[in-house]
């Protein structure tokens, strides 16, 4: 089973931007899906955004036009790029691996 560990996360004004990246400890290559998701309190896990081996991206209604998702296969890392983030994007993000494998979490907290 692949760890992953993400980073990236903080705190950031409304209006601005932050790159989640999430590491795994091995290669990536057979790995189909790699999908972002975030929790905030109170609420249920949910799907940011994943992507296929291919580079095919699907997103959240709430992430559509100001998310993108990527992923490097020769790093074995996946990207979150958030732009426009409003205080309803605070949550912890976390990385997935075809729903299996999930990472520990990264806080963001969008905030004036």
């Amino acid at each position: 089973q692949v760890q992953l560990v993400e980073s990236g996360g903080g705190l950031v004004q409304p209006g601005g931007s932050l790159r989640l990246s999430c590491a795994a400890s091995r290669s990536i290559l057979g790995i189909y899906l790699m999908g972002w998701y975030r929790q905030a309190p109170g609420k249920q896990r949910e799907l940011v955004a994943r992507i296929t081996s291919s580079g095919l991206p699907n997103y959240a209604d709430s992430a559509k036009g100001r998310f993108t998702i990527s992923r490097d296969n020769t790093k074995n890392t996946v990207y979150l790029q958030m732009n426009i983030l409003e205080p309803e994007d605070t949550a912890v993000y976390y990385c997935n691996a075809d729903g299996l494998s999930w990472g520990q979490g990264t806080q963001v907290t969008v905030s004036s």
